[in-house]
């Protein structure tokens, strides 16, 4: 088969990222993309074949920048006409869907409708001054409007979890195979215990980096300041998550907290390797690679009990779902004070993530839904 990915930024190193480089690899296949970051993204990206497609958008300079951005990604995939012979399209993080509206024969791999159209709306609302939310709230309405035409003619749609499934079927009315992404596991290890805990995600709102920090507030005052709290992960330009990062900086004041952004991957795994736990508290979360990393890195997860961690986490064995910042400074205070247990939870995670979630089970279940929707099946 001959497979084009379609993508709207190549610029980041995280889970959805990760997901697309392997299918690139696979398939051996053609990335259409509006940005391009050698520098920011993966270097394995480089090896591939990339090409940044679409056109100057008329007027997208006069909006905020993530309208601008939104509108830049929807009006160039929707009017994107491929003149190149393929077999599949395989579309990524939304808009690139909207490929479908001039090309055939698109199988979409939902990480998630995107949230802050959808279930993530009124949270994000919140923090927009007057003038934003009007301009949002009719691109939001447009959004949804293009997105249920297209998304009713795509021939199939998979997802990463049970819990974008749902959101798929709310949302779209539309079903959706459910295909765990995998991790290489065999690049993590465990490296021991230097008293600290890790939350490693890209910094902004519906991470809730401030949940944790709460909850490590919370254990501090119990564990007499003997550890430490790690918050690492990429920042963009979003003045959004700009504004969040400052944000979280001055709660963090007077703690043993450390934020580090955008540092790279050897120094992320070192991270992992050597915390006591890895600790996980975005709303809602589509998959969540940080768990499965975690428990490749042979430790212990305390997540919130929302999402897709639920279907990752199995609870007492490989980690903790919790439901509030004062029930995660409890098992951080647990982890601390059982570590024979905590060791023997992250052996549990390491053997759970070996089984089931390899990049060849990955396959195993998109192979036939490529070929499904390939001329060529």
């Amino acid at each position: 088969m001959k497979v084009l990915i379609a993508q709207p930024y190549i610029n980041l190193r995280g889970g959805v990222d990760r997901v697309i480089l392997k299918v690139a690899e696979h398939y051996k296949a053609k990335i259409l993309t509006l940005e391009y970051d050698r520098k920011g993204s993966f270097d394995e990206f480089s090896k591939l074949e990339i090409e940044v497609v679409g056109k100057k958008v008329p007027l997208s300079g006069m909006l905020p920048y993530r309208a601008s951005q939104g509108f830049r990604y929807g009006y160039s995939f929707y009017n994107l006409k491929l003149e190149e012979d393929y077999d599949v399209i395989n579309a990524h993080i939304s808009p690139s869907e909207w490929i479908r509206h001039r090309n055939e024969r698109v199988l979409w791999y939902c990480h998630t409708p995107p949230r802050e159209v959808y279930d993530l709306y009124d949270t994000r609302m919140k923090s927009r001054g007057a003038k934003e939310k009007l301009v949002y709230a009719a691109m939001a309405k447009a959004y949804r409007m293009i997105a249920s035409g297209v998304t009713n003619d795509i021939e199939e749609i998979a997802t990463n979890s049970e819990t974008t499934k749902q959101r798929i079927m709310r949302y779209y009315s539309r079903s959706a195979t459910v295909i765990n992404p995998g991790i290489d596991s065999a690049g993590y290890r465990n490296e021991g215990d230097e008293r600290f805990f890790l939350y490693p995600s890209r910094i902004l709102v519906n991470k809730r980096q401030d949940y944790v920090i709460d909850a490590f507030k919370r254990f501090s005052k119990a564990s007499n300041g003997r550890y430490g709290l790690v918050i690492a992960g990429s920042l963009s330009k979003d003045p959004e998550h700009r504004a969040y990062y400052d944000r979280i900086r001055e709660m963090a004041k007077g703690s043993n907290v450390k934020i580090l952004s955008n540092i790279g991957e050897a120094k992320l795994r070192s991270l992992y390797s050597t915390c006591s736990a890895v600790l996980f508290s975005a709303i809602n979360e589509d998959f969540g690679f940080i768990p499965l990393e975690a428990m490749a890195s042979g430790k212990p997860v305390i997540s919130v009990n929302e999402g897709g961690p639920k279907e990752t986490i199995v609870e007492g064995r490989t980690g903790f779902l919790v439901n509030s910042p004062k029930e995660m400074a409890e098992r951080m205070r647990f982890v601390a004070e059982h570590k024979d247990l905590a060791a023997r939870m992250g052996k549990d995670g390491r053997r759970r993530v070996e089984k089931e979630y390899s990049w060849s089970r990955f396959f195993e279940k998109l192979d036939p839904l490529m070929r499904k929707v390939s001329r060529t099946q």
